[in-house]
């Protein structure tokens, strides 16, 4: 009742304003009235609107701090960067030292990549604001955008010292260290909380993302445990738990992780998607399609679950009904390599040729470096009979993978299926090189006796000779 009565008035309110544009009626606006306005208008985008709101109120309320910000808000949004910060600065000129005008200048700057100009305004507001650790994460974002990296991690260190729970400076200080190499040698920063306070479950939480990043997963889990047996009901830690988990191969674990952040957080997309993955890799794909569904229905946006209910289907070969959901899943993020293949991949087994030819075109656009893109893609070639075109293809893979063994391999299996002996040899002698046990999978494209014993003498010759 109460809610409809402030739409009520809101809109009553936006009645009044609009009139006295149109028709100059006069209306008493107080400062905030305008500021009512004005986010009526921002949260429709009816930028224009909010810019002529802003202008009339500030022609009464001249030395408002809050019309001037909203006024900057306004300008940036319609792109208009440089006039934004010529409005605070006019403002700063009778507010020198005021952290709202500063920050907003300063997040400006950063917009614009004015990076040292930004930093300069966050420095200013340290001694009058109240959340500081906001200020140095932002000055550690600041220098990040620089690419000075172990300068941003001092400032996100600075953010943590202020506020250990802020997560963001946790995250992004664990990425600038591990940009910088610096990642395995701040243990001893992070163990440092643990000294301080050996039953705080934010520093073990801390040291298990570290881990984490580290690769070191048998560690994180450990600092995840320790980090809920203080707080059974740290959801984070839960998740993270898991998370480490799934790295672990450990689904079952993982998965019971998922469901108790769940329990303490309720349902949201990203936990259902996580329980669904768990399940896949569990081989529990009817589970996991469940759960990806419901990933969707909270979220009908979230390409991660429309593409693991493709990735589920391929498992029991509903070639079709994956591609759909891996379509769907490509709408939402079109530069995707992994959905490119994917979709590539089953248009492959429904005999599409010419539609998995195009997606492997723009998979391997995307992401020239994935060997197993260009073994695929060249197979469809092999698989119609069309070795030059299948060779060509892992040539084209080897300009950007030069020290894939695999690619080695298959060429030897299209040169060999191509009648190009001496090229082949040459061939197999570099994969030998590269990945001596990787020559097994010859065999696979060679049933053929008489050829496994061409290749065995060759290679045999080759381990006697090195």
């Amino acid at each position: 009742m109460q809610e409809e009565y402030k739409r009520k008035e809101e809109r009553e309110l936006i009645r009044k304003f609009e009139a006295f544009l149109k028709n100059k009626e006069s209306f008493y606006f107080d400062e905030d009235a305008y500021l009512e306005v004005i986010g009526y208008y921002q949260n429709h985008e009816k930028f224009a609107k909010a810019l002529r709101a802003c202008e009339l109120g500030l022609e009464q309320y001249a030395f408002s701090i809050d019309l001037t910000m909203e006024l900057a808000d306004v300008l940036v949004k319609l792109d208009r960067h440089a006039e934004a910060i010529m409005t605070l600065e006019k403002a700063l000129n009778y507010h020198p030292n005021d952290p709202e005008l500063l920050i907003q200048k300063g997040t400006i700057h950063s917009l614009m990549s004015q990076y040292q100009e930004a930093i300069d305004c966050y420095e200013r507001t340290i001694e009058f604001a109240e959340e500081k650790d906001e200020i140095y994460y932002s000055i550690g974002l600041a220098y990040q955008g620089m690419g000075d990296h172990l300068k941003a991690a001092e400032s996100h260190k600075k953010a943590i010292e202020h506020n250990m729970l802020n997560e963001n400076a946790l995250y992004e200080l664990a990425y600038c260290l591990d940009v910088a190499g610096e990642l395995e040698s701040s243990l001893d920063y992070y163990h440092k909380f643990i000294d301080q306070d050996p039953y705080s479950e934010y520093a073990w939480y801390n040291l298990g993302i570290v881990y984490n990043k580290l690769e070191m997963f048998d560690k994180s889990v450990d600092a995840y445990e320790y980090a809920v047996a203080i707080d059974d009901d740290f959801s984070s830690a839960h998740f993270n738990m898991g998370n480490a988990y799934m790295n672990l191969l450990q689904y079952d674990k993982a998965l019971n992780c998922y469901v108790k952040t769940m329990d303490l957080e309720g349902p949201t997309s990203e936990t259902y998607c996580h329980i669904a993955a768990a399940y896949e890799k569990m081989e529990q794909f009817e589970l996991a399609i469940k759960h990806y569904q419901k990933a969707t229905k909270l979220d009908n946006l979230y390409h991660e679950a429309w593409y693991g209910l493709g990735v589920c289907l391929s498992h029991s070969e509903r070639w079709y009904e994956a591609i759909h959901f891996f379509n769907k899943a490509l709408k939402l993020d079109v530069e995707n390599s992994s959905y490119w293949k994917a979709v590539a991949d089953a248009e492959f087994k429904t005999g599409n040729i010419v539609s998995a030819l195009d997606a492997y075109n723009e998979a391997a656009n995307l992401d020239p470096e994935d060997a197993h893109i260009w073994l695929d893609w060249s197979y469809v070639y092999y698989e119609q009979g069309d070795f030059d075109k299948a060779q060509d293809t892992v040539e084209d893979g080897l300009v950007d993978c030069p020290e894939n063994a695999d690619l080695y391999y298959r060429s030897v299996v299209y040169l060999i299926e191509g009648g190009k002996y001496k090229m082949a040899i040459n061939r197999l002698e570099t994969g030998l090189m590269l990945d001596f046990d990787g020559h097994l999978q010859l065999f696979e494209f060679f049933p053929n006796l008489q050829t496994q014993k061409a290749l065995y003498k060759i290679i045999e010759q080759y381990r006697k000779n090195s």
